[in-house]
């Protein structure tokens, strides 16, 4: 089943004809994986995706890993390291993986591969539960 925050999320939400529509499931460990595709409305430089868009992705696959069934889980920090663009009119995959916890703050690292398996970006954050 497809993970989601709610169907109108900018990230994750399939009804957000404007949003990202990320398709991320829950894997066995307890990591998340999926893709999104890049649309010609998410571009930045001619042909590529705009960083804020692949910083976005990365982002909501992180939030979606360190929240569950009954907590949502807020940025309190994300760092982005860009490797290569992601073009237009592909898919991006991502995988995010909690790597502990320090007080009320989860930590996740989150990857982002292009089609051919190259790594496109790198992001490590910092998420805070809260109840839903």
């Amino acid at each position: 089943m497809t993970l989601s925050h709610h169907d109108l999320c900018f990230g994750c939400g399939l009804a957000n004809v404007f949003g990202l529509q990320l398709e991320l499931e829950r894997q066995d460990d307890g990591s998340v994986a999926g893709r999104f595709f890049v649309k010609q409305d998410h571009q930045g430089p001619p042909g590529f995706a705009h960083g804020g868009v692949i910083a976005a992705a990365l982002d909501e696959a992180g939030a979606l890993a360190a929240g569950d069934e009954t907590h949502v889980a807020i940025t309190a920090r994300l760092e982005v390291d860009f490797r290569a663009p992601a073009p237009v009119g592909a898919f991006v995959a991502l995988e995010a993986a909690t790597g502990g916890e320090e007080g009320s703050r989860t930590s996740v690292t989150v990857r982002a591969r292009g089609e051919d398996g190259t790594e496109l970006a790198v992001a490590r954050g910092q998420y805070v539960r809260r109840v839903m």
